[in-house]
């Protein structure tokens, strides 16, 4: 009797396995036939904020900057368009000219802007290929049932490898840890992710280092876009008596 439950108990734990690895097969499949149909080929406008952040150094020495800034993007067919407002393009010159009367002047707005790179904005209205590129950059390693702001998701969790460090640098890691979970819905669509590398080594011999980077995202949908609607990213670096912390927001509203 006890020979037959053993064979028994084998036998459903073996088709367990199978239906489990079938679900997290499923799962990825699902989240990229979602950035699949999620390309963004139709018109869309929106405005994007970014909030930034900056501090070097420690104690009275440290120096901070921080600054605001706010464009217009357009994203369809024809590519990408950026529309910057008379308002913001007279503070950017208001504080080019105060800088050139003294250079210890800070230029909150140019600061901010410096993160309104073309491929961030496009990651902003078009955000499926950047998620696409990251994922098949990283290892698949697991899925399990969870939550988003309170409603039904699915976990997906995937490891970084070292070749997100630059080559020229590997040689003086000594450890790293990196990796990205993405909240995803019934259909697959990414609901959010985070993403986090964390790097430390030694370099000549006495200089010891560390980087830390963690990133938060939020996504939307509008049309065939997956939207990045919220973007939180803080990185520290430390190395050879140096210390530099960062902070930068973005958010996106959709225009009419």
């Amino acid at each position: 009797m006890q020979g037959r439950e053993g064979v028994r108990w084998l036998a459903v734990a073996a088709v367990c396995s199978l239906f489990c690895g079938t679900a997290r097969a499923d799962g990825l499949a699902d989240l990229n036939g979602a950035l699949a149909r999620l390309q963004g080929q139709t018109p869309v406008k929106a405005q994007v904020e970014s909030k930034t952040w900056r501090r070097e150094g420690e104690g009275k020495e440290a120096e901070e900057d921080s600054g605001q800034a706010t464009v217009a993007v357009e994203g369809g067919p024809a590519g990408l368009q950026v529309l910057y407002s008379k308002e913001l393009l007279a503070k950017v010159e208001a504080e080019q000219r105060a800088k050139v009367r003294d250079p210890k002047t800070k230029t909150p707005t140019g600061f901010a802007l410096g993160e309104m790179k073309a491929t961030e904005l496009r990651s902003m209205v078009s955000a499926a290929g950047a998620l696409s590129r990251e994922i098949d950059e990283a290892v698949f390693s697991g899925e399990k049932v969870d939550s988003y702001k309170g409603k039904p998701a699915r976990l997906l969790s995937f490891t970084l490898s070292l070749d997100k460090v630059p080559e020229k640098d590997r040689k003086y890691v000594k450890k790293f840890d990196g990796g990205i979970d993405v909240w995803i819905a019934a259909d697959g669509t990414p609901l959010a992710s985070h993403f986090h590398i964390d790097v430390s080594g030694r370099a000549f011999v006495v200089v010891s280092f560390t980087q830390k980077t963690d990133e938060t995202r939020q996504y939307g949908v509008s049309g065939d876009h997956l939207l990045l609607l919220r973007k939180e990213s803080r990185n520290a670096t430390s190395g050879a008596g140096e210390k530099v912390e960062s902070k930068i927001i973005k958010t996106l509203q959709l225009q009419s």
